[in-house]
C-alpha cells in the first residue's frame, strides 16, 4: 500500500487472516469454468477460490468462479477472498467490477481489513479512477467505522496527488453526511488548507480538533501541531506560531526540526533580530538545525541590516557545530550582500575568505565575484576566477560570460571579447541582450559601424529583443561616426516600440536634432519628457535652449524655459 508517512489510515480490530490455503494447481482456460464445477460446501468453496486466486495461472478465472459462487444462496465470502479478490481487480486494471464487488460488502456485510479497503480506495485516486471513489464513499457513508477509514483514505489519496481541492470535497462531504471526524482525518484537511495557503482555516480547524478532545496517538499529535505552526509561520503570524510551538513543548510532544526552521524562516522574513536569533541558538542546542534555508534566510536578515560581520559569524556556526553545507545560494548571498553594503573590493574579500575556510563556490556565486572583480578593476583575477568556474564544469553561466565581455569592451580587449562570444556559442550558450549590449557599446566607441551592423542584425536573426541600452549603443555608435540620418532613424524605430525617453537617450538625440537642424522635433522630444515626467539637466536645458534661440525660435524657448526646471 502506498500509505501516507505523515497520517497513516487507522486499523480497525481484526482477527488475524491466513492466506495459506491449497493452491488449485489447474491450467485453466476461460471456457473451463464450465467444465471445473465449484465445491458446494460453503467453506470448502472460500477455500477454493482463495487457492484459485493465489494461482497466477488460475488467477483470471477467479471471478467467474466467485458470480457462480454468489448463485449459491448458502454462499457467503469471507474477508481473505475479498482481499485476494481486490488486489487481482487493482492488479489487472479491472476497474469496471469494483463497485460490483463494493455492492457485495453491504449485501453479505462482510467487509475487508483495514489495510486492504485503504489500498482499494487508495489505489482508485492513483490510477485516476474518480468515479468510483465517489461510489466507495457514498456506499459507505451509512456505516460510521467503515466511512471513517474510507474518508480519510481518499483524503490521504488526494493530497498525495496535490488535488487539494478534492481533498476538501471529500471532507465537505464528510459534514454533510454526518461523518464524525478522527485525528487523522483533521490532519488531512489541515493539510489541504496549509498547501492552499489557508491559515485561517487551518486555525478553525485546529481549534475545532481541540475542542473535541478526542484520543490521538503521539505520532498524528504532532503532525497536526506542526501543520498548525508552518501554516501560521508562512502567512506571516511568527509570533502565534511561536506561542503554538511553545503550547506543544508544554503538552510534551515531541519538537520538530521542520518546525523550528519555520519559525526562524518567519522572524528572519520579518527582522525580527532578537527572536530569531533566540530561536537559532536554541533549535542549535537540540540539534534542530537540518535545513541550510534557514541560514540563507538569517543572511539575508543581517544583509538587510547592515550587520555584515554576522554573517560570517553565521556561516562558521554552520560549518562547524551545526555541521550543515554552505549552499552556492548562501554563498553568493554573502558575496551580493558586501557588493551592495560595502562595494565590490569588500566582497572579493570576503570571497576570498570564505573559500580558504572550505565553502565551495558554485556557479552563482563564480558569476557573482566575477562581476565584482570586474567592478573592482581587478581584471586578471576576474579571468583567473572565471577559468576556475569552466573547469569545474560551469561553463554555461551567460551571466559570467556577460561580465567577462563587458570587462574586455570597456579594457578595448575586442578581440578577446569576440573569441569568448565565439567559444560560448561553441559550447551552445546563446548570448543574451546584456552580451549584445557590451558587444555594441565595444564596437560603438570604437566606431566600428560595420559590427554594430552585423550584431544588429544578429540579434534579430537569432530573436533577442533589443531594450533601452542597445538602442542607446546604437544610436551612439552612428552619433559618434557622424551618421545622424541613421540616429534618428533608429530613436524613431525605440519611440515606435514604445521606448520610454531616459535622460542618456534625450541628451543624445537633442545633441543630434541640433546638429541637423531638426528643432521641430527636437521641441517634440522636449514636450514628450515633460509629458512622460523624465528630469532635463542642466547641459540639455541650455544646448536646446540655444539651439532654439539660433533658429529664432524665441517663443519656444520662453516654453522650455517656463515648463522645465533644469535640475
Amino acid at each position: 500500500m502506498n500509505s501516507s508517512s505523515s497520517c497513516p489510515s487507522p486499523i480497525l480490530e481484526e482477527e488475524p487472516i491466513s492466506t495459506n490455503f491449497p493452491v488449485i494447481q489447474l491450467d485453466l482456460k476461460l471456457e473451463d469454468t464450465q467444465r471445473y464445477p465449484i465445491p458446494d460446501h460453503p467453506d470448502k468453496l472460500n477455500d477454493f477460490l482463495c487457492g484459485v486466486l493465489q494461482d497466477p495461472k488460475s488467477e483470471e478465472l477467479a471471478y467467474e468462479y466467485y458470480k457462480k459462487a454468489k448463485e449459491k444462496p448458502e454462499f457467503r465470502p469471507q474477508r481473505p477472498v475479498l482481499k485476494l479478490l481486490i488486489r487481482y481487480l487493482i492488479q489487472s486494471d479491472k476497474w469496471g467490477l469494483v463497485l460490483s464487488l463494493a455492492d457485495d460488502f453491504k449485501k453479505y456485510n462482510v467487509f475487508p481489513d483495514s489495510f486492504t479497503f485503504s489500498t482499494l480506495v487508495s489505489s482508485c485516486i492513483r490510477a485516476r479512477r474518480f468515479k468510483i471513489v465517489e461510489n466507495l464513499l457514498e456506499n459507505f457513508k451509512s456505516d460510521s467505522k467503515i466511512a471513517v477509514l474510507a474518508f480519510d483514505s481518499a483524503m490521504k489519496g488526494y493530497n498525495k496527488l496535490h488535488m487539494y481541492g478534492s481533498t476538501i470535497s471529500v471532507h465537505e462531504k464528510m459534514i454533510l453526511a454526518g461523518i464524525p471526524l478522527d485525528s487523522r482525518c483533521y490532519c488531512q484537511i489541515m493539510k489541504a488548507y496549509y498547501k492552499l495557503g489557508d491559515a485561517e482555516k487551518v486555525v478553525a480547524l485546529f481549534n475545532e480538533f481541540e475542542s473535541r478532545k478526542l484520543d490521538s496517538k503521539p505520532m498524528i499529535l504532532r503532525q497536526i501541531f506542526k501543520i498548525l505552526c508552518l501554516s501560521l509561520g508562512r502567512s506571516g503570524q511568527a509570533f502565534q506560531a511561536l506561542e503554538y510551538s511553545r503550547d506543544m513543548r508544554k503538552k510534551g510532544i515531541l519538537e520538530d526540526s521542520s518546525i523550528y526552521s519555520s519559525l526562524i524562516c518567519s522572524f528572519a522574513n520579518i527582522r525580527e533580530v532578537e527572536v530569531a536569533e533566540e530561536l537559532f541558538k536554541e533549535a542549535l542546542e537540540k540539534r534542530m538545525l537540518r535545513d541550510p534555508e534557514i541560514v540563507l534566510r538569517l543572511v539575508l536578515m543581517y544583509i538587510e541590516e547592515g550587520q555584515m560581520e554576522k554573517t560570517i559569524e553565521i556561516v562558521k556556526v554552520m560549518k562547524g557545530t551545526a555541521n550543515l553545507k554552505v549552499s552556492d545560494c548562501i554563498f553568493c548571498a554573502i558575496v551580493n550582500g558586501f557588493s551592495k553594503r560595502r562595494g565590490f573590493s569588500a566582497a572579493v574579500k570576503v570571497y576570498e575568505e570564505l573559500k580558504y575556510d572550505g565553502c565551495d563556490p558554485g556557479q552563482v556565486t563564480y558569476a557573482s565575484v566575477i562581476n565584482a572583480y570586474c567592478r573592482a578593476g581587478l581584471y586578471s583575477k576576474a579571468e583567473m576566477v572565471f577559468s576556475e568556474m569552466e573547469e569545474k564544469g560551469f561553463d554555461k553561466c551567460v551571466v559570467a560570460y556577460s561580465s567577462m565581455i563587458s570587462m574586455y569592451g570597456k579594457t578595448g580587449r575586442a578581440r578577446d571579447a569576440t573569441r569568448l562570444v565565439a567559444k560560448m556559442k561553441l559550447k551552445g550558450c546563446e548570448p543574451n541582450v546584456w552580451i549584445y549590449n557590451s558587444l555594441l557599446d565595444m564596437h560603438g566607441r570604437a566606431k566600428n559601424l560595420r559590427q554594430v551592423e552585423k550584431l544588429w542584425k544578429e540579434m534579430k536573426r537569432r530573436k533577442v529583443a533589443p531594450d533601452k541600452v542597445t538602442y542607446s549603443s546604437v544610436i551612439s555608435a552612428y552619433n559618434k561616426s557622424k551618421e545622424y540620418e541613421m540616429c534618428v532613424r533608429y530613436y524613431h524605430e525605440y519611440r515606435i516600440n514604445g521606448g520610454v525617453i531616459d535622460g542618456a537617450m534625450a541628451g543624445i538625440m537633442a545633441g543630434v536634432f541640433s546638429k541637423i537642424s531638426r528643432i521641430d522635433e527636437l521641441v517634440k522630444l522636449l514636450r514628450d519628457m515633460k509629458s512622460e515626467g523624465t528630469p532635463i539637466d542642466e547641459r540639455l536645458y541650455r544646448s536646446a535652449t540655444n539651439a532654439m534661440r539660433d533658429a529664432g525660435l524665441d517663443i519656444q524657448a520662453k516654453w522650455l524655459q517656463d515648463s522645465f526646471k533644469a535640475k
